[in-house]
C-alpha cells in the first residue's frame, strides 16, 4: 500500500528518513512552511527558506523516489512581528504560485493574538486569489477555541470547507471539525499531539471519509514514518484496507489534489537518478555509487 506523509518537514531531517520513508511505501510529501525552531530577523531568511523547500528539498526527495510539494505561507508564530510579517506578505505571492505548491499553509493561530488573526485572514484572500487549498494549524493551548474561531474566520471569508485542512486535530476538536464539512489532519508525534492508538479510536468512532494522517515531523522528536506505521496498527485492529487508505493516501491526495499541482502520475512516473545534480550540487558522498532505477 502506498502512503502520502502530507505534514512534514523534511528540511530538518536527514537523507537516512528518506530512504527509510520510502522503504516503508511512502511515495510523497507535503512540505509546510513554518518556523525554524527560532525566530527569523528579516525577510531574506524568509525568501531563502522559501527557495529551499521549494527547490533543493524537492530534489533531495526525488533522489529516494519520493515526490515532495510544499505549502507556502506565513506561520503564526512570525505573524506576531509586524514588521517581518508585511515584508513576507509581499513575497508569498511570487512563492506561491510556483510548480509544487498545492496549499497556503500552515496558518493559522499560535497564542491566539490580533496580528495572528489579521495575517491569518489576509492569507485566506490569497488561497482564494490563486485557488489553491489551505492547511491549518491549531495551536496547541487553547486547541479548542483557536480551532473554532479558525472555522468561524474561514467560513466568514466564504471558503468551502472541503478545500480546507485543519491540523493537528485531537479528541476535542474532532467532532466540530468534521461535522462542519473540513478535513480533518492527525499530527501522530511518539508522545504528544496525537498518538497511533488514539487515532484508532477515533477512526472507529468516526469513519474514514474526512480524517488524514500526518507526521508533522520536524527538527525535535517525532517519526518521520508515522503514517505507514499508524497504518499497520490499523490493519492489525480489524480497520478496513479501504478505510486504512483513505486516511493514509486517499484522503490527503483529494484535499490536495485540488490545487491541480499533485497527482499519483506525478509519482507513478518517478525514476531515481542519483547522478542528478541540483545547481551543482549531489547528496552522493565520499565516492559513493549512483542508484539509477527505471520506473517498472
Amino acid at each position: 500500500m502506498p502512503f502520502i506523509d502530507p505534514h512534514a518537514h523534511m528540511i530538518s531531517r536527514t537523507t537516512d528518513d528518506y530512504e527509510a520513508m520510502a522503504a516503508a511505501g511512502i511515495v510523497a510529501v507535503i512540505e509546510p512552511a513554518f518556523w525554524i525552531g527560532q525566530a527569523r530577523t528579516n525577510v531574506g531568511s524568509y525568501r531563502d527558506y522559501l527557495s529551499h523547500i521549494l527547490g533543493f528539498e524537492r530534489f533531495r526527495a526525488s533522489q529516494f523516489g519520493i515526490q515532495h510539494y510544499c505549502c507556502i505561507g506565513l506561520n503564526s508564530k512570525e505573524a506576531n512581528n509586524e514588521a517581518l510579517a508585511e515584508d513576507v506578505m509581499e513575497i508569498l505571492p511570487e512563492f506561491a504560485t510556483k510548480e509544487g505548491v498545492v496549499a497556503i499553509g500552515e496558518i493559522g493561530f499560535d497564542e491566539q493574538t490580533a496580528l495572528e488573526e489579521k495575517y491569518f485572514r489576509l492569507q485566506l484572500d490569497l488561497a482564494r486569489e490563486l485557488d489553491l487549498p489551505i492547511m491549518v494549524h491549531t495551536p496547541h493551548r487553547d486547541k479548542k477555541k483557536g480551532a473554532s474561531r479558525s472555522m468561524d474566520i474561514i467560513i466568514e471569508h466564504n471558503l468551502a470547507p472541503n478545500r480546507v485542512v485543519i491540523d493537528h486535530v485531537n479528541e476535542e476538536t474532532v467532532r466540530e471539525v468534521t461535522e462542519r464539512g473540513f478535513w480533518a489532519g492527525f499530527s501522530i508525534y511518539p508522545h504528544s499531539k496525537m498518538t497511533a492508538p488514539r487515532m484508532l479510536e477515533i477512526v472507529r468512532q468516526y469513519g474514514a471519509d474526512q480524517l488524514i494522517v500526518d507526521s508533522a515531523c520536524d527538527w525535535g522528536i517525532s517519526d518521520p514514518l508515522s503514517v505507514p506505521k499508524t497504518a499497520e496498527l490499523l490493519a492489525a485492529a480489524g480497520v478496513s484496507a479501504d478505510d486504512v487508505r483513505k486516511v493514509t493516501y486517499g484522503n490527503a491526495l483529494a484535499a490536495y489534489g485540488q490545487s491541480g499541482q499533485m497527482n499519483e502520475q506525478d509519482w507513478a512516473s518517478t525514476a531515481v537518478d542519483q547522478r542528478s545534480r541540483y545547481d551543482g550540487n549531489t547528496i552522493l558522498r565520499g565516492g559513493q555509487d549512483p542508484r539509477v532505477e527505471e520506473k517498472s
